[in-house]
């Protein structure tokens, strides 16, 4: 061979390997279709222990099997781009070599190569579905930022792994069918799912604490003792209803389709558990004779809390309570705050785990934690931080029983507070009401299935008259779509059912009642304007706003200042002065005024915005502003026994951000007509010196009195949270000067410290007779 045919011979080998090394992967890619092609929708979940709600082995289900994605090359940006596929908002990090474990079944995806921007991991580079070269030691996992995308709807079924077999959902099958229309379920036969039915548990063996872990798993707090004749009780009962069902009554009863399928046996837990698959236990071979010799299918007996044992008609223990859920949507969720020296404060996030949390559920009522969340995902709160880094082993019957370390300024702030969602049992309280007609699943006209003379049941409307955001904010909850953000009296443009008959009036309710049908109504129906166009609507969100007022700038700032009355003739018009300054001598004379700032707070999850939109705001030429509210806060001056004895109020004339926590910009600026509001994690602050920042105190006499600042006092917004709008203070005015002394959001003391609050006779230093 020549030197030329030398040279071109090596540079066809070159070329043919570079064909090779580009091309073929490539091919590799195409070989096995895409979920996209075969029209196949993806599922993806976290799997792996131990391991917190937001990381995990990274698991995908196609073609009706779940498998792993192999760390070849892998990257934050493929990590982001699962993330948002689970609901996450994006990711912190990823894992390699199987951190969380190794997984089983097919590995679907290897080499993947986002650039982070993908709606789905499937239009990302890879070698193509189910081709890989990986073992499950290679399983990839990924950390995602603890913030949900909005809109998301987390799934209830937690999905754990124990060796080859998984359990993704289990229940609590009623002994007989009859008893399923009873809610919430106690006591029941425990099913696992598996393949296309439901598998029973051997009770050989069986102990409490493994009881305990299912009744966690179910909302319940606890467990009680089954009865010992149980099974002869079953099959007495069995027989009583005359089955026609061939087979062994006792079988009926509690097999699947006439069959005792057993999955599960030699199940040990320690009871502090979150969930069953995290316990030891074996899972049951095929083609063995006797699955569960001696034994029968487990039943478990459970017991309600005291929020669910009142549907049942039982009266539930009253006891001291040191712990509480604040700013969630749901029943059983919330940011989690305790009480200490009679004031209630929150829980620092450090190694915030499941354990700790559960032990918050279980001392609430409810079950086992489903999520331990942390930065402040229920809303910040706004006072002391009493607890951080509490390490509960999960047996504790309250959260002060665990170890924990006391706050330092320096080591937490409200960013880092701790909330949790806790497993609740299933109510249906969701299939008794329902929403037609809306833009959204989130809005529509409020249909009620209601009972009538004779015990049918059929769907009507509720009257619209003296509806308000508290009743909605109860529909919207046992809808399970979260907050209120409207409260409709009207709803003519959303005809959309044959549902005409109203059948309930005159609801009144305080906003936390899990159904509307425990809420005040008429016993007959009363409506003036009963046609369908009057009928009550809502507008539901997932996020709301939360307004509470900085209580120790208030006790800060206040003052006296006796006024000229030809400075007042603005605040006259606008309505800030007491009735006797109308029979004044204008201009000559002066007005007492109680003055004071205000610093109001939005540490909920959405913007606070007024209910009126730009083109219905009301200039006032005298101050040279807009109202954007009739009403934004009340200011009163109470006796010691509650009665008014002089009052103030404020338009919501410039609502808009003075200053934001480090990080937040400000949204909302009232200048030159521009937007009003307040963005979350800013403030609004009103001061002093500002016009109608007061109370006519003219006609007060000296004495001992109560101050009381109450923000969005009609409700016209809608709120996560309206127990924290109103603060109190003890004030002391002796004719020259004034005093205020424990200024406090209404909340945030004990009930016992409220009742001393309220009988406080004054400053001891500076008694009036």
């Amino acid at each position: 061979m020549d030197t030329r045919s030398l040279v071109w011979w090596q540079w066809w080998n070159v070329a043919v390997v570079l064909y090779l090394w580009v091309w073929v992967p490539m091919c590799l890619s195409q070989a096995t279709p895409s979920p996209q092609q075969q029209g196949e929708k993806l599922k993806f979940r976290l799997a792996g222990y131990p391991r917190k709600h937001n990381e995990g082995r990274v698991e995908i289900f196609y073609k009706g099997e779940w498998g792993t994605i192999c760390d070849d090359d892998f990257t934050l940006e493929n990590a982001r781009v699962l993330c948002r596929q689970m609901g996450f908002v994006g990711a912190t990090g990823w894992r390699h070599s199987a951190k969380y474990g190794p997984g089983t079944g097919k590995i679907w995806l290897d080499n993947v190569q986002c650039s982070g921007t993908e709606k789905s991991i499937e239009f990302c580079q890879s070698r193509g579905w189910g081709n890989s070269d990986c073992t499950h030691d290679e399983d990839a996992g990924v950390i995602c930022k603890d913030e949900r995308l909005p809109g998301f709807i987390e799934s209830n079924i937690i999905e754990m792994q124990v060796d080859e077999n998984r359990l993704e959902e289990i229940r609590l099958r009623p002994l007989l069918d009859g008893t399923a229309k009873r809610l919430p379920i106690t006591e029941g036969i425990v099913e696992v799912k598996y393949k296309v039915g439901w598998a029973q548990i051997c009770d050989v063996g069986w102990t409490s604490k493994n009881s305990r872990v299912i009744c966690g798993m179910m909302g319940f707090p606890s467990e009680k003792k089954t009865k010992k004749n149980l099974y002869k009780q079953i099959k007495m009962r069995a027989t009583k209803t005359k089955p026609k069902v061939i087979g062994s009554s006792a079988t009926r009863m509690l097999g699947d389709r006439g069959q005792v399928n057993y999955r599960i046996h030699s199940v040990a837990c320690t009871g502090n558990e979150v969930h069953l698959s995290v316990c030891s236990m074996e899972f049951s071979k095929a083609n063995v004779s006797v699955p569960c010799q001696g034994g029968r299918p487990v039943v478990v007996s459970c017991v309600a809390g005291p929020q669910f044992s009142q549907i049942s008609g039982k009266k539930p223990k009253i006891k001291q309570v040191t712990v509480r859920l604040k700013g969630g949507w749901k029943v059983g969720e919330g940011r989690v705050e305790v009480l200490k020296n009679n004031e209630w404060g929150t829980v620092c996030d450090d190694r915030w785990n499941l354990q700790s949390a559960s032990v918050v559920c279980r001392e609430l009522g409810f079950g086992t934690a489903k999520e331990a969340l942390t930065g402040a995902r229920m809303g910040q709160g706004l006072g002391p931080i009493h607890m951080n880094e509490v390490l509960c082993s999960g047996q504790e019957k309250s959260l002060w029983n665990c170890p924990f370390k006391n706050i330092t300024s320096e080591n937490c702030h409200h960013l880092e507070d701790a909330s949790v969602k806790c497993n609740v049992p299933y109510i249906g309280f969701e299939k008794t009401i329902n929403i037609t007609g809306g833009r959204t699943r989130f809005e529509g006209r409020v249909e009620l299935l209601n009972p009538d003379a004779n015990g049918t049941e059929g769907w009507g409307l509720i009257c619209g008259e003296g509806w308000t955001t508290r009743e909605a904010m109860v529909v919207c909850r046992q809808l399970g779509l979260g907050y209120a953000n409207g409260a409709l009296k009207e709803t003519w443009y959303w005809d959309s059912s044959n549902v005409t008959d109203v059948v309930m009036s005159g609801v009144k309710c305080a906003g936390d009642e899990m159904r509307i049908s425990d809420c005040q109504h008429h016993k007959s129906v009363s409506c003036k304007k009963a046609g369908t166009r009057f009928a009550a609507g809502v507008i539901c969100s997932e996020t709301a706003s939360d307004l509470i007022l900085h209580a120790p700038l208030v006790e800060q700032t206040v003052y006296i200042e006796d006024r000229p009355l030809h400075m007042l003739y603005c605040a006259a018009e606008e309505d800030c002065l007491s009735k006797s300054a109308a029979k004044a001598n204008w201009p000559y004379g002066h007005r007492r005024l109680l003055r004071f700032s205000s610093q109001i707070h939005n540490i909920g999850r959405a913007d606070f915005r007024p209910k009126a939109g730009r083109h219905s705001w009301v200039w006032h030429e005298c101050h040279r502003h807009y109202h954007s509210m009739d009403i934004f806060t009340h200011y009163d001056l109470l006796s010691i026994n509650g009665t008014k004895v002089a009052d103030g109020h404020k338009a919501s004339f410039c609502l808009e951000d003075t200053d934001c926590h480090e990080g937040i910009s400000k949204r909302y600026e009232c200048a030159n007509f521009g937007e009003q509001g307040i963005t979350v994690g800013c403030w609004d602050q009103y001061r002093h010196d500002i016009d109608c920042q007061w109370i006519d105190i003219t006609d007060v006499k000296p004495g001992n009195y109560i101050l009381q600042v109450v923000i969005n006092p009609n409700f016209e917004v809608a709120e996560s949270d309206f127990t924290n709008n109103a603060m109190k203070c003890n004030c002391k005015y002796d004719g020259h000067r004034v005093w205020l002394h424990k200024c406090h959001l209404g909340d945030s003391f004990s009930e016992e410290a409220e009742k001393k609050f309220e009988k406080y006779p004054g400053q001891l230093n500076n008694q009036i007779s």
